[in-house]
């Protein structure tokens, strides 16, 4: 789905100007999205300047796909986001787990030893990517200081 897509980085907040890069959208078509789409609210702060979380970019990029890849119109987007939310907060309830574009996970796959192991590997390597990043632009102590 989002071969084509850049890497959302490790960041907290996004504006939209950067969150029309990551997910291939203009910002007048995310603004319009925000009115369409309950689920989406970012953060507004001075001057009503938009700041989106990572759960938002991830949202967007599943309301993008269901628009322009799967041919769903506005009110079907809607609706399918509102049963995947639905199912969602139900299978949680009962003990599956979703990936973080809100796509059910089997049961089976949970288990599956290779899957987690790559998965804790890709963690760990985004972690040591992180604490490089942050050591090269504040310093060792620093870094210390903080973990």
């Amino acid at each position: 789905m989002d071969s084509d897509l850049p890497a959302i980085p490790a960041k907290r907040y996004f504006t939209i100007g950067e969150v029309g890069e990551l997910c291939g959208v203009k910002p007048h078509v995310l603004r319009y999205w925000e009115q369409e789409f309950s689920q989406l609210r970012p953060m507004k702060r001075r001057g009503n300047r938009r700041y989106y979380q990572h759960h938002e970019v991830l949202m967007i990029r599943r309301i993008r796909e269901l628009l322009y890849e799967q041919g769903f119109t506005i009110s079907g987007a809607r609706n399918r986001l509102q049963e995947l939310v639905q199912h969602e907060k139900s299978a949680s309830r009962a003990g599956d787990a979703f990936d973080g574009e809100m796509n059910p996970i089997p049961q089976g796959a949970l288990h599956n030893q290779h899957r987690v192991s790559d998965d804790l590997a890709g963690v760990r390597q985004e972690l040591v990517d992180i604490r490089n990043l942050l050591t090269a632009a504040l310093g060792e102590p620093e870094i210390k200081a903080i973990i």
